[in-house]
């Protein structure tokens, strides 16, 4: 089984929640798991790629969007707000990516950050990944899933550990998935 964690991250959360990720998924199914930010995801080589883990920030009820990452790179500039752009923040979005795959055949599971608010007032970016993923022909092997930051954007507590639990539930889905029954 190959498995790949694709994330965005503006600020690093989304970055350490799909590391926890791809480290619980490892210790689970033993198998060597491909974390990479969006911007170096291959689009078209993604052959052999049995579990695609596609993970986001939650902008604006969603996913990103050119004009949120500028917006979200003007917050970071603000120099009372102390936030320290990613890398790799100013190339292409989880959505631009999403929309440039070929169909598909496969598993998947999605995640967002976002902050710790009532969902229906910040929406989930994990949602609509989930309804992306499916257009190209993948099937998930769980419900997307949510981890919350502070209103200083900073991780809750206990994200990193439920991201690396919620990492293992997801390998352990896709394994038997996978496996033939014996």
């Amino acid at each position: 089984m190959k498995v790949l964690v694709v994330y965005e991250s503006m600020f690093g959360n989304t970055r350490r929640i799909a590391q926890s990720v791809g480290s619980g998924i490892a210790s689970v199914t033993g198998l060597e798991v491909v974390v990479t930010s969006v911007s170096r995801a291959p689009v078209d080589s993604l052959a052999g790629v049995n579990l695609l883990v596609v993970g986001g920030p939650t902008h604006i009820h969603t996913m990103s969007t050119p004009a949120s990452r500028i917006e979200a790179s003007k917050q970071a500039s603000e120099p009372d707000r102390h936030l320290i752009l990613e890398r790799d923040s100013s190339g292409i979005g989880v959505r631009e990516w999403m929309k440039a795959l070929p169909r598909l055949n496969g598993l998947f599971a999605a995640f967002d950050t976002r902050a710790d608010i009532l969902k229906v007032l910040s929406g989930a970016a994990s949602t609509a990944i989930d309804k992306h993923l499916r257009r190209h022909g993948l099937r998930p092997v769980v419900a997307p899933r949510s981890f919350l930051v502070t209103r200083f954007n900073e991780l809750q507590e206990h994200e990193r550990s439920e991201a690396h639990d919620w990492g293992a539930q997801v390998g352990l889905a896709a394994r038997a998935t996978l496996e033939p029954a014996v």
